[in-house]
């Protein structure tokens, strides 16, 4: 037990990774941290199983943390962000089997609104006989409208790992420019 607990003391002080500026598109720069990789084409496809790609898809030298950028139309304007707080969270609760809200509002980075809502997801092995043990995801995912193009901003790491990876993934959505 001993060793565990020397374990959990160690990785709590290790400095959370650098941000290196990353332009995504030509109006859209963030940082991503130093440690992460672009993954690809396989790697996109295997995360982000979408029919749209993302804009950028990162991943940490595990394989467990991700932080992506997607785009897609809307028809939403930013004027509408208050109620697409209560769209998008309730969107998120339909697809997991629990959700802990950390926060959910609109805040102004770089000048900018944002959504943001911050959460744990669980989702539970619902099969007949399934007997998996539930998976957690800590997730920060912020969204902006410029024009006519919704943009997506997702830091997803294990639940267990939210002490170490939720102050990263803060400075990661704090650092977006989106002219």
């Amino acid at each position: 037990m001993a060793p565990l607990l020397l374990l959990v003391v160690l990785t709590a002080f290790v400095a959370p990774p650098k941000l290196r500026k990353t332009t995504i598109a030509k109006n859209l720069t963030v940082g991503v941290p130093d440690t992460f990789a672009p993954l690809p084409d396989d790697g996109i496809a295997a995360k982000f199983p979408a029919q749209r790609r993302p804009l950028g898809a990162f991943s940490n030298p595990s394989g467990r943390v991700d932080f992506s950028v997607t785009q897609k139309p809307t028809s939403f304007s930013n004027r509408d962000y208050a109620l697409l707080v209560k769209i998008y969270k309730a969107s998120i609760q339909n697809m997991y089997s629990k959700v802990q809200f950390l926060a959910e509002d609109i805040r102004t980075i770089n000048k900018r609104d944002f959504v943001v809502l911050e959460f744990v997801s669980t989702v539970n092995d619902t099969r007949r006989g399934g007997n998996m043990a539930p998976i957690l995801r800590y997730q920060l995912v912020q969204y902006a409208i410029e024009g006519d193009q919704q943009y997506i901003f997702t830091f997803t790491a294990p639940a267990d790992e939210q002490a170490q990876w939720q102050p990263t993934a803060r400075e990661v959505m704090e650092s977006v420019v989106l002219k």
